[in-house]
């Protein structure tokens, strides 16, 4: 394969970040607008932390997380079972010539911040970071 002369590194590539947060966007607007046809999605509020693309723009990943934590798995078990009204509504919002096939995962973003902020502010690690 031939190498992208744009784009040498681990991370994402910016087609791939821009794709990625047309999506995130889009998705965080059906989900609030309620635009799905079934009725126990449209009752949660979901919030889409992130939309990560594969490299050849064929499968995006929602890392999603339902209003006060609870329900994940129940939460995506319905985001799954409504993939496919999902990834239509998406394509036609977003004008993309391929729509990604969806798929969802639990955004451990926020547990994570919380986990840090708690270690800042033990003692140890205060003294730490003033001296």
């Amino acid at each position: 394969m031939a190498k992208n002369k744009f784009h040498d590194g681990p991370g994402p590539s910016q087609r791939q970040l821009r794709v990625g947060e047309v999506i995130r966007r889009t998705l965080s607007e059906v989900l609030a607008r309620g635009d799905i046809h079934d009725p126990e999605l449209n009752r949660l509020s979901i919030t889409v932390g992130e939309v990560r693309t594969s490299p050849d723009l064929k499968i995006a990943t929602a890392y999603v997380l339902p209003l006060g934590g609870k329900g994940q798995e129940d939460v995506l078990q319905l985001l799954a079972r409504n993939k496919g009204e999902l990834r239509r509504a998406i394509g036609k919002k977003t004008g993309l010539k391929f729509t990604p096939d969806l798929r969802f995962q639990i955004d451990e973003t926020f547990d994570r911040m919380d986990d840090t902020r708690r270690i800042f502010e033990q003692d140890a690690v205060r003294r730490d970071i003033e001296d």
